[in-house]
């Protein structure tokens, strides 16, 4: 799974580096599946559920799942979160980033992506052997809320292994002690998903593209992180 891990994050700095105004999100699907070729892994999400690309691109408004497009054109001012999985050997990863386009970035938009990011790490470092999944959701939680954003709740992480999902579902909310207890050698995707304004979700015609209901923007970071006797180990 280090391994696996590893790749996936390869594959995400090569779509960082594409990342500019003008370029469409087929521009960056190409990017990730050429990257994901070159280092021997078969991609995770084609053809999961019928999903037909490698990557998720989801901008603005868009909360997860959004479909690379030649249409989308990414313009100076975005936020485009960028969410991908491969397999090597049997073994899934699963990450995800978000970046800002260009120099014009709202201030709120930056802040948004900081406390996304931060809720995160927050959450990697309540993962530890006896811990709960509600240890974890509550450092997601408490980050978010703490700076006036909000943590969605229809869409949650999960555990990772020789499937891209498996159980325990973990949630980017909770309550301290409560929930299913960590063991060492369990491997969860951690993702939270935050939005400017409320917690509302809705999904679009396509089956996939998830959009906020109020319109205001939102942040996707997600690791995949394995729990060891000495505490989390962040294989992405």
């Amino acid at each position: 799974m280090r391994r696996s891990g590893q790749v996936v994050r390869e594959v995400l700095e090569q779509v960082r580096r594409a990342v500019k105004p003008g370029a469409t999100t087929l521009d960056l699907e190409r990017v990730a599946a050429a990257k994901i070729g070159e280092l021997g892994a078969t991609p995770a999400f084609r053809g999961y559920h019928g999903y037909p690309c490698v990557l998720c691109t989801s901008i603005n408004n868009e909360v997860v799942h959004g479909i690379p497009s030649a249409e989308r054109k990414l313009r100076d001012g975005d936020i485009v979160s960028i969410d991908t999985g491969v397999v090597m050997d049997g073994y899934y990863g699963d990450s995800a980033i978000t970046i800002a386009v260009g120099s014009k970035v709202a201030e709120k938009a930056q802040k948004l992506l900081a406390v996304t990011e931060q809720s995160l790490q927050s959450a990697i470092r309540a993962v530890k052997p006896g811990a709960t999944l509600g240890d974890v959701g509550a450092a997601v939680q408490e980050t978010v809320e703490a700076q006036g954003f909000s943590v969605v709740r229809d869409f949650v992480g999960h555990g990772i292994g020789t499937h891209l999902h498996e159980d325990p579902q973990v949630p980017n909310f909770g309550t301290r002690g409560r929930g299913q207890k960590l063991k060492a050698g369990m491997v969860l995707a951690i993702e939270p998903m935050v939005n400017e304004g409320g917690a509302a979700v809705q999904v679009l015609k396509d089956g996939w593209t998830t959009v906020t209901k109020d319109g205001s923007w939102s942040a996707h970071f997600e690791h995949t992180v394995a729990v060891t006797d000495k505490g989390a180990l962040v294989l992405t």
